[in-house]
């Protein structure tokens, strides 16, 4: 096929997202499917999850769907750690050294990299796409620029 018809990962894992969307499903699925999809897709995206506002705790994220490892992390303050962070700023956070960063709550030694993403609904923060890679300086702008859509896309969900 002619590098101009290519399809890039970006539009792939976008077209594959709107389908899992449009799916007859709990919203819990769809955001387990597209943590799958994301996993299976991107080699160094290790952990891939969510975090919800949760709406009967003030200023706290409940864990979601994820695929990895088991974390010891299901409830979050906002304004703690990187999770929090994002809670607060409502803006994409890469960390491509996760211990470098002052605000990093470790959930396992074998991260290296950190990516989250919020997801808004109007000018209202509802959840966020995590994703823990074993590999530092992993998250490209490519990567940023497509779970960033991706967020987007998920924000009709809530």
């Amino acid at each position: 096929m002619p590098a101009t018809e290519a399809i890039t990962l970006r539009e792939k894992l976008v077209s594959a997202t709107e389908d899992i969307l449009n799916r007859d499903v709990t919203r819990n699925e769809k955001l387990f499917a597209v943590c799958e999809l994301l996993a299976d897709e991107v080699p160094t995206f290790n952990w891939v999850g969510f975090y919800l506002v949760d709406p009967n705790a003030e200023n706290e994220l409940m864990l979601g769907p994820f695929v990895g490892a088991s974390t010891d992390h299901t409830r979050i303050p906002f304004g703690k750690g990187i999770c929090g962070q994002v809670a607060l700023s409502h803006e994409t956070f890469v960390a491509q050294d996760v211990q470098s960063e002052e605000n990093y709550l470790s959930c396992s030694l074998d991260v290296q990299s950190e990516i989250v993403v919020p997801i808004m609904v109007g000018d209202e923060f509802v959840a966020q796409l995590d994703i823990d890679s074993h590999t530092k300086d992993s998250i490209t702008e490519e990567q940023k620029e497509t779970l960033e859509d991706i967020c987007d896309l998920i924000s009709d969900e809530f």
